[in-house]
């Protein structure tokens, strides 16, 4: 947890970004601790992997100091944003997942879908 002073300025759109992908990640690694063990090398690994992914391509595209650079790793943190969602629907249908984990996940999840693909189309 955070600790914010009165002083501290408010947070930055990249911070308010990776702090909502931050969540979604470790929040998709907890549900998961309790997907059916003959899917640890299946949906829970793919699952975690392409959540990871959206954090990793997010951190180092905003790294690049060279704008078609940054939108190509932020195109594909989206797409591994996009196969998340796609595997927590699939798990949810599977009953892998609960249903207020799965709506967190995707309410969360919409929300940091669309402030990566505000950043993609504001990039020329």
């Amino acid at each position: 947890m955070k600790l914010e002073t009165l002083d501290s300025p408010a947070k930055t759109f990249h911070e308010s970004l990776k702090e909502r992908i931050d969540d979604y990640v470790h929040h998709i690694y907890k549900v998961t601790k309790s997907f059916p063990k003959e899917e640890i090398y299946g949906i829970t690994s793919q699952l975690r992997r392409s959540a990871l992914s959206v954090m990793l391509n997010y951190v180092e595209g905003y790294a690049r100091h060279r704008n078609r650079v940054n939108k190509n790793f932020l195109e594909i943190s989206y797409g591994s944003f996009k196969e998340s969602y796609y595997l927590l629907e699939f798990s949810f249908k599977e009953g892998y997942l609960d249903k207020m984990d799965y709506e967190k996940l995707i309410i969360l999840g919409d929300r940091i879908g669309a402030m990566i693909w505000g950043i993609i189309s504001k990039i020329k």
